[in-house]
């Protein structure tokens, strides 16, 4: 009896670990709901991003997967909801080149980006549009800098949060440009684009997922896309090079992430849905025809793949960043 009490609690204590959370694999994993944690505000491209895949995910692994945004602190407050979660596979997160590199140079994380997660794979990429209110009175990009330089000390331009992609992309352009102007930080991009909608903000750089519906409607005006070749969903819309920026380029990225210590056994479970739910033609299209994003080739969807890509991406942004002097306010 005392050996089969000290095999039962020898294997308990294998199945939870020093933290009490689970980290065996379960060989019936899903067997329950999951949660997709999303570090900022509904109505951005991070969050758009995130139910497509959410739902194509779902048909993968035969579980729903619940969309949760969790906002505050350009992401952080989102990725570290992620962080403590159990590694038991039910918590993942999704992020991007601000959220998962760019915060790393700018707040004073408790959390290591690329070695306190475990990577599932990355998911899509997308340039920017150069999008101003209305009543810009620019008509193409090149008079849109002209204004931008005489009126820098009263511009203002909308950003997701201090250090997000469209922040990060702003100072690019300043750079670009040689001048400076205010950035006004919101919880996410459809909050930035209520408040350039309704002209209360002069410019932004935002994706055409979140922004092309008010260009069509007119109630925004698009000057150039940051990419080399125009948006799938943005045909009319010039790239830098066409409207006279060359060499003025910004994709940024999303991937998805699971707490550090989930089994990799599950990771691949969760890697192989993701691959599936990117290779489905209903949730692709929507990807890369509706939301202009260019999905990764299967041979970078790996776990293995994030964290190289991931860890080049931290080598070539974080010393931009800190010679910038963003901080965190």
């Amino acid at each position: 009896m005392k050996k089969l009490l000290l095999a039962v609690v020898c294997a308990a204590l294998w199945a939870t670990g020093l933290n009490g959370a689970a980290v065996a694999a379960d060989d019936t994993f899903p067997s329950r709901p999951i949660t997709m944690v999303v570090p900022l505000g509904p109505g951005g491209s991070t969050d758009v991003i995130a139910r497509v895949v959410a739902e194509g995910m779902r048909v993968a692994i035969g579980q729903p997967i619940v969309v949760e945004n969790t906002t505050g602190a350009g992401g952080t407050i989102g990725v570290g909801r992620v962080l403590r979660a159990a590694p038991d596979g039910y918590t993942i997160g999704i992020g991007h080149s601000g959220t998962n590199v760019a915060n790393g140079a700018i707040y004073p994380l408790k959390y290591d980006l690329l070695n306190d997660f475990e990577p599932i794979g990355l998911i899509s990429a997308q340039p920017f549009l150069i999008v101003a209110r209305k009543t810009m009175p620019a008509t193409n990009l090149t008079e849109l800098v002209a204004w931008l330089k005489a009126n820098a000390d009263k511009v203002s331009e909308g950003t997701s949060g201090i250090g997000t992609p469209s922040h990060i992309a702003g100072i690019l352009l300043q750079n670009t440009l040689g001048v400076r102007w205010q950035f006004i930080p919101y919880r996410g991009a459809g909050q930035s684009m209520q408040d350039l909608v309704a002209g209360n903000t002069d410019i932004q750089l935002d994706t055409p997922a979140t922004s092309i519906s008010h260009v069509r409607s007119g109630l925004i005006k698009a000057y150039a896309v940051t990419d080399k070749k125009r948006a799938s969903n943005a045909p009319d819309v010039p790239t830098t090079d066409e409207a006279g920026l060359p060499g003025f380029y910004f994709i940024f990225w999303h991937a998805l992430w699971a707490p550090k210590g989930t089994p990799k056994e599950v990771i691949a479970k969760l890697n192989q849905a993701l691959r599936t739910a990117l290779a489905n033609p209903i949730f692709s299209q929507k990807l890369t025809n509706d939301l202009a994003q260019d999905i990764f080739p299967p041979d970078q969807q790996t776990p293995e793949a994030l964290y190289a890509y991931q860890k080049s991406e931290i080598e070539k942004w974080w010393p931009i960043i800190k010679a910038a002097g963003v901080k965190a306010d």
